[in-house]
This record gives structure tokens, sequence and C-alpha cells, in this order.
């Protein structure tokens, strides 16, 4: 595998001194060639070594890895500390990772493994390095004593500052006080932990990575992600898809409106709340006349609008209490309200496209495609032993995500490239 990747890396790692050149001092000790730490790191991921201690003792002993590394036999491997040095000053503030990462997906591009027509978008939770137990509550949180001026808190102080208010979201009931960027939830494995969502967007044909983020593991979060992801692969690799194919949890009104927009055709169930189960009619059983802009009821009364927006997001369509009070079906309509009022999303016609295509053969073959972004998931946590993060602070999530997915995009380039020479005629 290495010696596959190797001309790979060997490539994209061209231009990484005179990228971190500006990064470096010209005075002082000489420092560590910062290619052979980020192949250290690749030759970590790639082989699920989580600890870089452990790196460091492997590579004084492992002949591939140091050839993979470019280290003789009686060269020195560096120091464990000097990662920690590295990875939170140079490589964050050069922005390292993302090139790599952009540089290898070109190169799968070169290769032909991509071909932007139909993309795939899905998050994992990745567990965060902090403890469950230790949960509290913001506001019984002491950040200024001593033990609290860490790198991931002044992020998270940071963060506070910058972000702009959204009434729409709720403030977290539980934060971490070691890692407050992350998220208490449940999703991952059943239990109740801190995390982050690893987002990745995959091109469906040969399920290459073209773009991961890191978000805390909300669902909110990570549907706003994939807006960011689309809109960076158009303007950074020149991909737009055709198609996306996601999950439920991606199909609100407002992502897909913004998708229709866009012109990319949503693959993607929608998500329904207004079916009702206690025996009382749904929106679904009324009638909406797109010209006239009212509803009709099962019993021909019409619902009207002022056309007001709730919540950025809702209209309302209500009935006059006089047609109410008589009609023989109110017991079903609207029991305890004087009069029924329905709710009706500003992109319902963009759900409507997204609901009209589930019957079609193309969406059924995208659902069966969607699941190659799933399995890289499933690669992450058993072949490279990617459950839980070392690195605190959405940065530090940030920088492991890209690696990993750099990992398995070389991975992908590696064995397409086995296979070309393999089916290659012999001279």
């Amino acid at each position: 595998m290495l010696r596959r990747i190797n001309p790979v890396v060997t490539r994209v790692l061209g231009e990484l001194r005179a990228q971190l050149r500006p990064f470096y001092s010209e005075i002082g000790r000489p420092s560590i060639d910062p290619e052979l730490m980020i192949r250290m790191l690749i030759v970590g991921y790639c082989y699920g070594i989580r600890s870089e201690r452990k790196l460091c003792e492997e590579l004084e002993l492992h002949l591939a890895y140091r050839w993979f590394c470019r280290l003789d036999l009686d060269d020195k491997v560096p120091n464990h500390s000097t990662f920690s040095v590295n990875r939170h000053g140079r490589f964050r503030e050069s922005d390292i990772f993302r090139q790599l990462f952009e540089a290898v997906v070109r190169a799968c591009m070169e290769a032909g493994l991509v071909r932007g027509e139909g993309f795939a978008v899905d998050a994992s939770v990745m567990e965060a390095d902090a403890s469950r137990y230790h949960g509290k509550a913001p506001d019984a949180i002491d950040w200024t004593a001593p033990e609290r001026q860490t790198r991931a808190v002044r992020e998270f102080l940071a963060g506070l500052d910058a972000e702009a208010p959204n009434a729409d979201r709720t403030p977290p009931k539980v934060i971490s006080p070691s890692d407050p960027c992350s998220a208490w939830t449940a999703k991952a494995n059943k239990r109740v932990q801190f995390g982050y969502g690893l987002n990745y967007l995959i091109d469906i044909e040969n399920a290459v990575i073209v773009d991961v983020e890191a978000t805390p593991a909300r669902t909110y979060d990570e549907v706003a992600a994939t807006k960011t992801m689309i809109e960076r692969t158009e303007r950074r690799l020149a991909l737009k898809p055709d198609r996306l194919a996601a999950d439920t949890a991606y199909g609100t009104g407002k992502f897909l409106g913004w998708l229709v927009g866009t012109g990319i055709t949503p693959h993607i169930p929608v998500w329904e709340k207004a079916k009702r189960d206690d025996g009382t009619f749904s929106r679904s059983d009324f009638t909406f006349d797109k010209e006239r802009n009212e509803y009709t009821c099962p019993n021909g009364k019409v619902l009207r609008t002022t056309g007001k927006v709730h919540d950025d997001r809702t209209i309302l369509y209500r009935a006059s209490k006089f047609a109410c009070d008589p009609c023989p079906l109110k017991p079903k309509c609207c029991p305890n309200m004087p009069w029924r009022k329905v709710p009706r999303d500003v992109n319902e016609e963009a759900r409507d496209v997204a609901r009209a295509l589930t019957a079609t053969p193309e969406f059924a073959r995208s659902r069966d495609e969607r699941k190659r972004v799933e399995m890289r998931f499933a690669h992450l946590k058993t072949h490279h032993r990617f459950e839980r993060l070392r690195l605190r602070g959405l940065a530090g999530a940030r920088d492991e995500f890209h690696l990993a997915a750099i990992v398995q995009n070389l991975k992908t380039l590696a064995n397409h490239s086995a296979e070309v020479s393999r089916n290659a005629p012999a001279r």
C-alpha cells in the first residue's frame, strides 16, 4: 500500500515547503522537515496507529515505514512532542491539511475517479476526547479558572463572540468543560456522550470523498455543513453535482429549497411532521390550490392565509369559525379548537419536487448508491481504528477529519492504480 500511494504523496507534497516557509524561522535550531511529519501522520492514519508516541516507536523498527518517510537506518526519528507543536502551530495556521486534501482530490479527478454527476452526503458521530461523566450546565462553569485556560476553551469562547444569534436554536443544556465545542449526543452507539460530526460529501461513482467538514454532533449543524461543502467544492474544484442523495435528516424544507434553487435534484426523503396519529385529519387530507393560494378541507370549506411567515419557515392557513362550528366533521378535524388551521412550509414546492422523485427508478438507484458513504464511515472505524478523537476543539477535529479523508482517498487511488496495472496488456 505504501508503495502504491508513494508517487501521489510525493507529487502533492512537492510544494509543501514553499507553502510552509513563512511559518518557519530562519534563525535558531534547524526545523524538522514538514514533509517527514506529514508522511508520518499518513502512516499513522493509514494503519490505525492512533498514538503519536506509538507511531514514533513503530517508525524506529519498521523498515517499510522508514522507506515511506524517507529515513535511512541511521536517521533519527522525531520526538512525539514535535507533532503537538506543529499541529497546533504551523500546520493549523497554514491550513496545510485542507490544501493536501484538495490536492489528493484533484489527483483522483485526473485519474478519472470523479464524475461529478451524483453526490451523496452523510455524517457520523466521532467521540470527543471528553468524559461523558463530567458534563456541566454552561452557567455552572467558571471560564476564568486557571484549569480552563486551554486552547479548546479559547476557541469555544472566540466562537461565541463571533456567532450570530439564531432564534431557531436553543443553547445546549450540558457541555464539556474540557472540550466545550463538542456536542452532547446519543447518536453514536446509542450511548450519551460528547462528540463531533464527521461530514463526508462523496462522488458516488467511486466513493471518492470530495469534501469533509467537522461540526458539533447536531443534526442542524450537519445539514448546514452540507451547503458549505457543496459551495466550496464548486468554488475550489469546479465540481457541482446534478443530484444529491441523503437520508431523511436532510429532507427539511429549507435545505430542499436551497437545493432546488441551485439546480441540484434532491434524491432525499422529505422530513414529514404533519401526519397525525390521533385519528384527526392530517394536512394531506386538505387540498391546496396554488393559483388561489388556499386550502380546501374534506367538507369543501376554504382555509385562507394572511401571508405572515412564522419562525421564518411556516405560513398558517385558517378556516372560519362560522364554517367550523356547524361542520359535521369537526370532531375529526379540530375537536379541541374553534377552527382548523393548517401550516405550510415556505419551501413546500421544493418538498413537493422531492416527493415526486421518490417513485422514480433514479431515486431508488440513488438510495442504493448512498450506502457507499456509510461504508466510508464503517471502514474508517473498523480498519483505521478511528472511533475517538485525540485532539480537542473544532479545529482539532477538522485536522483529524482531513487526515482521515486524505488517507481514504489515497487508498482508493492506490487500488485503482493497481487495477489498471493488472489489466494493462503485457508488452
